[in-house]
């Protein structure tokens, strides 16, 4: 082996080390960045008097997060019983005469339903062909369009919405032919793992 074929040998193994360091790291990396994101913005939520770091000597770093789910399990089964039902509906009731603001809550409300519902035999995990013939993007179909849009166009439209990577919770809203849009049997979630990870994660 001559010298210039042993410093590209040298040279292709620091490249592929240089490769394989940057491999492990970056899920390492984005899974403390996300994890440090979650705890500064549940240490913002959270109310100083329920937050057990307050009362503490020193920061855990997490316990916000575990004090988060804690509340928000509770608050779940409470919205299930029937107190709790009955709370709910006043509050509900009471936002609903708000002008502005029944706006955005009944949005927010109609959205999560549509994304957390269980019924398996509703499908909202589509395939469309966007932003080009051709090109084909995984979106989450909301609703099946009955306003003027439908009328104006003279087309069956269903609501899309075509997530952005790796954030998801941005994206577009489109309106497509019903018979354009195609079903999958993916579930939310594993469309969302496939769309945060880039389409490393190829679902089944």
């Amino acid at each position: 082996m001559t010298k210039a074929e042993k410093k590209r040998s040298i040279f292709t193994r620091i490249r592929n080390y240089f490769i394989a360091g940057v491999v492990v790291l970056i899920p390492i990396g984005m899974t403390i960045y996300l994890t440090l994101f979650l705890v500064s913005i549940s240490s913002k939520i959270l109310p100083k008097e329920i937050n057990p770091n307050h009362y503490l000597p020193y920061n855990i770093p997490g316990v916000e997060i575990v004090t988060s789910i804690i509340l928000i399990t509770l608050i779940g089964w409470l919205s299930l019983s029937f107190i709790g039902k009955k709370m709910l509906d006043i509050f509900n009731n009471a936002l609903k005469r708000i002008p502005i603001l029944r706006t955005f809550y009944s949005a927010i409300v109609q959205m999560t339903e549509t994304f957390t519902k269980t019924d398996k035999s509703q499908k909202n995990v589509v395939l469309v062909e966007y932003p080009r013939k051709g090109t084909w993007a995984v979106g989450f179909a909301t609703k099946e369009n009955f306003g003027e849009m439908s009328n104006k166009t003279k087309k069956n439209l269903i609501n899309v919405f075509v997530p952005t990577t790796p954030n998801p919770t941005s994206g577009f809203l489109l309106m497509f032919p019903k018979d354009e849009v195609i079903y999958l049997d993916l579930t939310f979630e594993e469309a969302s793992k496939f769309i945060i990870s880039a389409g490393t994660s190829n679902p089944n």
